[in-house]
């Protein structure tokens, strides 16, 4: 496969790259780090400068490359009001689409996606939110846990239960829309995460809350399928969160080691370090890169796709622990500290590394290719 991008990509990449170094500001990243509190005015900074359209994927994975390696947080925090809208763009009616999508297009809306529960984890089957039928609209009863822009958004593609009649778990599931404006909905932030915390990520709690029939997503009992055709998508993006977070740290890594003269820099160790490093880094780029080429090919490879995803957050994780190494006792009065709690969500959200090397195990015995 031709990894090699065309002009116009390139010059989107150095766009994504001078918006995060314009914008990324050291009080910025510090400031809704400690605050915890959501960058609006980004969000819309970003929305208003086109960095992120879905008219073509392939921007949106060099954005988010791109500003994760200037500051995870703030990089996440303004690609993800956009999250989950892929569910409605397959398989939403016209009716959804328009009344909701709209507004994300427009850049006047927040959406998320909502499965993960206090019980279930990675679990998806376990959901146990329930949707029951009545007359013309579905009434919801459940919670859920760990969801992002869980309260800032106006609307979340909800996985809820519409039926325990049939014994395999992943049957009986549907998807919904569900407006936070509803009665009975409650969204708590949580906070004293990590990493991350200029995104927001809450506790979600349905007490009868009124969904009317139209904003069912599909068919009835086929919400399982529709989410995990979505975590085939989404862990293409998350990867390049990876890529992006483990090269931001690996650059501030190689500033250090080259500042310190050749004395530090022509040591041994440390130089088998940095090519550790780059290494991995150029090892999880192209197999995200892969991964990107089947998906927006409309040919999608879950086995390479979470292959990058496993390999993309383990190498993040990996390269900013050996970013802090390097850089000592300065790590702890820089930026190395921050990028290292930011990197750990990217081994859990998505699929953890146990779930995604048990797709790609699960796939490789039933014989499809890698």
């Amino acid at each position: 496969m031709d990894f090699k991008f065309s002009k116009e990509h390139e010059e989107f990449r150095e766009k994504a790259r001078n918006f995060g170094k314009k914008e990324f500001t050291n009080d910025r990243k510090v400031h809704f780090d400690s605050e915890e509190k959501y960058p609006e005015e980004l969000r819309k900074l970003a929305y208003e400068s086109g960095l992120v359209t879905y008219s073509d994927p392939w921007k949106v994975l060099i954005a988010i490359e791109e500003l994760c390696a200037i500051d995870p947080g703030l990089g996440i925090a303004s690609t993800i009001p956009y999250f989950g809208a892929e569910v409605l763009l397959l398989f939403g009616s016209d009716l959804l689409k328009e009344k909701y999508l709209g507004r994300i297009n427009e850049g006047k809306a927040i959406m998320g996606l909502a499965v993960t529960e206090p019980s279930g984890g990675s679990d998806v089957a376990g959901c146990r939110t329930k949707a029951e039928r009545k007359g013309n609209k579905y009434v919801v009863n459940g919670s859920k846990m760990f969801i992002s822009n869980g309260n800032i958004a106006d609307f979340l593609i909800t996985l809820v239960r519409t039926s325990d009649a049939d014994p395999k778990r992943h049957h009986g599931l549907s998807v919904l829309v569900i407006d936070t404006s509803s009665p009975g909905f409650k969204a708590t932030k949580l906070t004293g995460k990590l990493g991350v915390r200029a995104t927001t990520t809450s506790e979600i709690v349905f007490e009868n809350v009124e969904v009317p029939e139209e904003n069912l997503v599909g068919e009835v009992g086929k919400g399982f399928y529709y989410i995990m055709t979505f975590f085939n998508i989404s862990r293409v993006f998350v990867a390049a969160q990876g890529v992006g977070v483990a090269q931001g740290a690996f650059n501030r890594a190689l500033e250090i080691a080259k500042s310190r003269g050749e004395k530090f820099s022509g040591r041994e160790d440390v130089q088998f370090i940095l090519a550790e490093m780059a290494t991995k880094i150029k090892a999880a780029r192209t197999l995200t890169l892969e991964a990107a080429s089947y998906l927006f090919n409309f040919e999608p490879n879950p086995t390479v796709t979470s292959m990058a995803k496993q390999l993309a957050g383990e190498t993040a994780v990996y390269v900013a622990e050996k970013a802090l190494e390097l850089a000592g006792i300065e790590a702890v009065n820089s930026d190395l500290e921050r990028i290292f709690r930011d990197a750990k969500i990217l081994e859990i959200w998505e699929g953890t590394s146990e779930i995604e090397k048990l797709v790609i195990s699960r796939n490789l015995l039933k014989g499809e290719a890698f």
